[in-house]
């Protein structure tokens, strides 16, 4: 979070647009020298929240077009409010994929080393294994991940029941059939993508569908891209309901991710965009969880299983996302799953 003295910096420069370190220092009430001051300003610069243009003593800082998107919020007090009193951006806003997340980046550069610290350590791991070590350890991230991504969307298999289930075709007494047959869609679409690991490679519109049908299958769902309206429980938030503009954006979304060369930026963006689009009458963040973790593998990155993940801090990480296009918590929540898969597993 941000420490009270850089709110009061950023809150300053959001009044004047744009200013000197001079002015800062002359405008805030801070009890600071001016060289805290400037280091201050080198480390906003350095985390995002804050741009510089021109040179020496004529250089202005403004507030980074990225800082709405990952600018720190409070959860908590952000729930604190009821649905309707909180004020959101109700529309499917196509800007934040064309002007802000095609020209910038969304993680910092102390979280871009630390996630890049987590991958030496996982290639060093994996270098150890042999590749039937390599695939158990896969299949045993892969049972983590069909339940805890099912659970999320409220399938009530415990862990143990679902290895049983993926392992010995074991179904649970007293659940459904379509609770099994969720978890059993998600192993065939892990064993796919792992099978495949370039298969989605580069990203497209039809290759999403693809896996998408894989997790939907026998349960009912509508394939393809969906043609009418979707609500989602507990927002205002309405994603497009027009399947032109649905195709449009899950295009521009593929070529974002596509053009993007930080794997965990594009992996990142599959994980939130796909949800926000919502392109599919259901399972759309099923969908988005297998693509992003399609990206990990084909790049040689640790995949995520999101085992310790609370799944209503997920919700309100990715609704946080489609009410304020914020995705402060929702990058917490990766990085520390990031972590966790490579001291977990291999």
């Amino acid at each position: 979070m941000l420490k009270d003295r850089e709110v009061d910096i950023i809150e300053f420069i959001k009044t004047k647009k744009e200013c000197s370190s001079k002015e800062i220092y002359d405008g805030i009430s801070l009890a600071i020298s001016y060289a805290t001051l400037k280091r201050i300003l080198t480390n906003l610069i350095s985390e995002n929240f804050i741009k510089t243009k021109g040179r020496g003593k004529g250089t202005k800082y403004f507030i980074s077009p990225v800082y709405e998107l990952i600018q720190p919020i409070d959860i908590q007090k952000y729930y604190g409010k009821e649905i309707d009193e909180r004020e959101i951006k109700q529309e499917f806003n196509f800007k934040i994929i064309t002007n802000v997340l095609s020209n910038h980046s969304i993680f910092t550069k102390s979280e871009l080393s630390k996630l890049k610290e987590f991958q030496k350590i996982y290639i060093e791991n994996i270098s150890q294994l042999t590749e039937n070590e390599y695939r158990k350890e896969l299949e045993r991230l892969a049972i983590d991940l069909s339940w805890k991504s099912s659970q999320i969307e409220g399938n009530t298999y415990s862990l143990l029941e679902t290895e049983r289930l993926l392992k010995e075709r074991e179904t649970a007494s007293g659940k459904t059939k379509e609770e099994a047959i969720m978890l059993l869609n998600h192993k065939d679409a892990l064993d796919f993508i792992i099978d495949n690991p370039d298969y989605l490679h580069p990203l497209s519109l039809s290759k999403i569908e693809d896996i998408h049908s894989i997790l939907i299958k026998e349960l009912n769902v509508e394939r393809n891209l969906r043609k009418r309206r979707v609500g989602i429980s507990g927002t205002n938030y309405r994603p497009l309901d027009n399947e032109y503009q649905i195709t449009e954006a899950l295009t521009m979304t593929c070529k974002l991710i596509n053009s993007k060369e930080n794997v965990f930026e594009k992996t990142l963006l599959a994980l939130i965009l796909i949800s926000y689009i919502q392109p599919f009458m259901d399972g759309n963040k099923r969908t988005a969880r297998i693509v992003s973790n399609a990206i990990l593998i084909d790049n040689n990155h640790c995949p995520l299983s999101f085992r310790t993940v609370d799944s209503v801090d997920y919700k309100k990480s990715m609704l946080l996302f489609y009410e304020q296009n914020n995705l402060s918590n929702f990058k917490k929540i990766f990085i520390d799953q990031f972590e966790f898969a490579v001291n977990t597993y291999f």
